[in-house]
């Protein structure tokens, strides 16, 4: 191939140059560039005045960085922090207020994951835990804890029943507001987190959706290295088959990580990162036992992300109180901690009876709360005994307590030997 070798390019009638080419590569653009169709550019381009072009994409990207639009405006693939792009909460694990470590199924540590498992020997442990500067990767990326499962010993092995899975449910109305759309295959959710496990295999998970005709898609961590963070990425197109109801309700379920499943969730023809109507023996791909059959694997998960847009920018990182907010749409605990907090019920003036108490909520929740308890409530003389409750709506709750009052006279909850916590959930 022969080279036509110059330093700078001129117009016949131009009295200066239009191109100047330099011994290292670089080119400078004097007056406006316009470029028709496409060119690949490996040095330095400098254009003192315009230059026009579609869009704009790295040597070796399959997709554009920034496209341009004929009326001035652009759209571009940012990777830095911009706020509320965030789907998911706490998905950095910074907030855990029913506790920091439990065996026992569902959602019972760490805020809006629930982690489910049946047919084990010995129970699995769930918990919120403390990275370290060790934890490459995430540590690097500003994350301090992360959901860690501990399994058991399961001595009768892995069977087609045993199960134990990583889940997350969003609201209906989140994913019909984000602005992904979701009937359009060229349009993409991109889920992504860190993920590290003491033994080294493939995890499967997949995704559910609740509206309509039920969808699943199928995913995958890729092959793991024991003891080591990945951050995983994945790429979630739209389909004509998905529906998504404006309402507060389950929209999607990311059930995003399957320790094990035994195979009356599997098949081992499964196509995965596909959407299909739900079938429930074929959720995934068959799973490998070697983590369900290792006494004490861990397992462990953070910086979980879902986005609107084809690429995983950085993770959005929250304050605690706004995490915390976030949370409590969900779950609000009033933690009377130390016996010297208390708060005060009244009897009405309407004869004896229990007394009545507001609790109001710090933020809207997402429906009428459920109420329980834990710990106990003082029932001497002047306090009100075993909380109840008498009703709720999204705002405020209005508990009662147990022992009789004389009319117009007041009562005080508080705790007794056990921190008493009121809890009222709304969860999904």
């Amino acid at each position: 191939m022969s080279k036509l070798k110059t330093n700078t390019i001129r117009h016949v009638d131009g009295s200066n140059d239009n191109i100047t080419l330099d011994s290292s590569q670089n080119v400078t653009v004097e007056g406006n560039a316009t470029i028709d169709g496409t060119s690949t550019l490996t040095g330095n381009v400098t254009c003192s005045g315009q230059l026009k072009a579609d869009a704009l994409r790295h040597t070796s990207a399959s997709s554009d960085a920034i496209s341009l639009s004929s009326d001035g405006s652009c759209t571009a693939k940012i990777t830095n922090n911009l706020s509320n792009r965030n789907l998911l909460i706490n998905g950095g694990m910074t907030i855990a207020q029913r506790g920091t470590s439990s065996t026992t199924s569902g959602m019972q540590t760490v805020d809006r994951y629930k982690f489910g498992f049946a047919g084990h020997d010995e129970a699995l442990t769930q918990a919120q835990h403390a990275l370290t500067s060790s934890d490459t990767g995430p540590w690097e990326k500003g994350f301090r804890n992360s959901y860690h499962i501990t399994n058991g010993n399961q001595t009768g092995g892995a069977t087609t029943v045993d199960y134990a899975y990583l889940a997350y449910e969003i609201e209906a109305q989140d994913i019909a507001n984000s602005g992904w759309d979701y009937t359009n295959t060229s349009s993409y959710l991109t889920l992504s987190y860190w993920v590290k496990s003491s033994v080294a295999q493939t995890f499967y998970g997949y995704i559910v959706t609740v509206d309509g005709t039920v969808q699943s898609f199928s995913v995958s961590t890729g092959a793991l290295s024991a003891n080591t963070w990945k951050k995983v990425t994945v790429k979630i197109p739209g389909h004509a088959n998905l529906q998504f109801d404006d309402n507060t309700a389950s929209g999607l379920t990311l059930n995003f990580i399957w320790p094990w499943s035994g195979t009356n969730r599997t098949t081992s023809g499964h196509t995965l990162n596909a959407w299909q109507t739900y079938d429930s023996a074929n959720r995934m791909p068959d799973n490998t036992s070697t983590w369900w059959t290792t006494n004490d694997a861990t397992l462990e998960v953070t910086g979980v992300q879902l986005e609107v847009g084809d690429v995983a920018t950085e993770y959005e990182h929250r304050s605690y109180s706004d995490e915390l907010a976030r949370c409590q749409r969900y779950l609000y605990i009033l933690d009377f901690g130390a016996d010297s907090n208390f708060i005060t019920l009244a009897r009405f003036n309407n004869g004896t009876g229990v007394p009545y108490g507001p609790i109001m909520f710090p933020v809207q929740m997402r429906g009428t709360p459920s109420f329980s308890y834990s710990g106990a409530s003082r029932d001497t003389t002047g306090y009100v005994g075993t909380p109840s409750l008498q009703g709720a709506s999204k705002g405020m709750a209005t508990i009662k307590g147990s022992i009789s009052f004389g009319e117009n006279n007041i009562g005080y909850m508080r705790s007794d030997v056990d921190i008493l916590k009121l809890l009222f959930d709304a969860e999904l």
